[in-house]
C-alpha cells in the first residue's frame, strides 16, 4: 500500500483511480463494506483503489477539546486499511489552507487535478469544502461535467441500527467489549510503541509496559484483562487505561502488565486486545491500597484466563 501525505505531494495518476473519502475511524464493518464497494469497482475498471483521509480529523481541528475519542491512531488506521487491500492512502493535513478551499476548489485540486478520480464512493450525507457547502449533489454535478462517476455508500445495519464509530465508542465507554467486537468485526485493540514510564508498577510488584496512545483521548477507561502481542508472542495480561488518579496523572496512559513474563521489551510495538473489563479506574487513598487492588486485579484476570482453557 502506498501512502501520500499532503496536498503538495499529489500527482495526477496517469490512469486515474477509484476513491472514497472519510475518517475511517476503527475501520469497522461499515467501513469494510465501503472498501468492498471500492474493490469491486477497482477490479471492474482496472484502476487502483484510494482512500482519502484527513489529519487531524476535522472535528479535532475545529474543537479539539470537544472532539470524540479516537478508536484508531493514524498508524493503526493505515494498518487496517492495508489489511483490507487498499492500494493507495492519501493523507491530507487538515489545516487552515485545506479548510479554506471551496467545494469546487476541493473537487478540482484534490479529486481531478490531484488524483484523476474516475469513480467516487461517499456517503449521501457527506459535506466538504469551506463552511461545508459542498454535498453529494454537488459532487454528482461535478462528476457529470468533469468525467467521474459518484455513488453513495451502502448502509450496513446491526440490530436495526447503522454501524458507526459513534456506536462503537459508546459500547467501549461502558465496557461492552463483545458489542464493540460485533460492530468492528474483531476485538478492539490498541497498538503502539512501548516507552519508558515512571517505573511505578515495578515498585508495586507488577511491572508494566507503557504503550504510547498517540491520540488526544482514550475511547475506554478502567482495568481490563487483555491479550498483548509483542515480538510475535501473545501473552495474557492486565491493562490499566486512564488518568491514574491515585498518582495524579496528567494525561491518559495505557499500562500493560504481562502475566508470567519477564524481559526487556522497551521500544518494541505491542498490540493490546481488550477481552474483559475488570473494574473502573478509581482513586485510592494510599499507594498501599492501590498495590492491594492491583494484586486483586491480577488474581481476577488469572481466573478469567483459566476459564477460557
Amino acid at each position: 500500500m502506498q501512502l501520500i501525505r499532503g496536498l503538495h505531494n499529489l500527482n495526477k495518476l496517469s490512469s486515474g483511480c477509484v476513491a472514497t473519502i472519510g475518517n475511517f475511524d476503527g475501520v469497522h464493518r461499515g467501513h469494510q463494506d465501503i472498501l468492498a464497494q471500492l474493490h469491486e469497482k477497482s477490479e471492474q475498471l482496472q484502476l487502483p483503489s484510494a482512500v482519502i483521509l484527513f489529519e487531524p480529523q476535522p472535528r479535532e481541528f475545529f474543537a479539539p477539546d470537544h472532539s470524540p475519542a479516537r478508536l484508531s491512531s493514524l498508524r493503526e488506521k493505515l494498518h487496517f486499511l492495508s489489511e483490507q487491500g487498499v492500494d493507495l492512502v492519501i493523507c491530507l493535513c487538515f489545516n487552515q489552507r485545506l479548510r479554506s478551499l471551496s467545494a469546487d476548489q476541493f473537487i478540482d485540486q484534490v479529486l481531478v487535478q490531484g488524483l484523476g478520480v474516475r469513480y467516487l464512493v461517499v456517503g449521501d450525507d457527506f459535506r466538504f469544502g469551506c463552511d461545508r457547502k459542498g454535498d453529494f449533489q454537488r459532487l454528482q454535478q461535478a462528476g457529470l461535467a468533469l468525467g467521474f462517476a459518484v455513488t453513495h455508500t451502502r448502509t450496513i445495519l446491526d440490530a436495526d441500527q447503522r454501524i458507526s464509530s459513534t456506536r462503537i465508542r459508546q459500547a467501549l465507554e461502558v465496557g461492552q467489549l463483545d458489542e464493540a467486537q460485533r460492530l468492528l468485526g474483531t476485538r478492539y485493540s490498541i497498538r503502539g510503541r512501548i516507552a519508558y514510564g515512571q517505573q511505578l508498577g515495578r515498585q508495586l510488584g507488577a511491572p508494566t509496559a507503557n504503550v504510547q496512545l498517540k491520540r488526544l483521548k482514550a475511547p475506554l477507561n478502567g482495568v481490563f484483562a487483555v491479550h498483548a502481542t509483542v515480538s510475535g508472542q501473545r501473552h495474557n495480561g492486565v491493562a490499566n487505561i486512564g488518568m491514574r488518579p491515585t498518582v495524579c496523572g496528567e494525561k491518559a496512559v495505557l499500562e500493560v502488565h504481562l502475566l508470567e513474563f519477564s524481559g526487556d521489551i522497551y521500544g518494541q510495538e505491542m498490540v493490546v486486545e481488550f477481552e474483559r473489563k475488570l473494574r473502573d479506574e478509581k482513586k485510592f487513598e494510599s499507594i498501599e491500597m492501590l498495590q492491594e487492588a492491583i494484586h486483586e486485579d491480577l488474581d481476577v484476570a488469572q481466573e478469567f484466563f483459566a476459564s477460557l482453557d
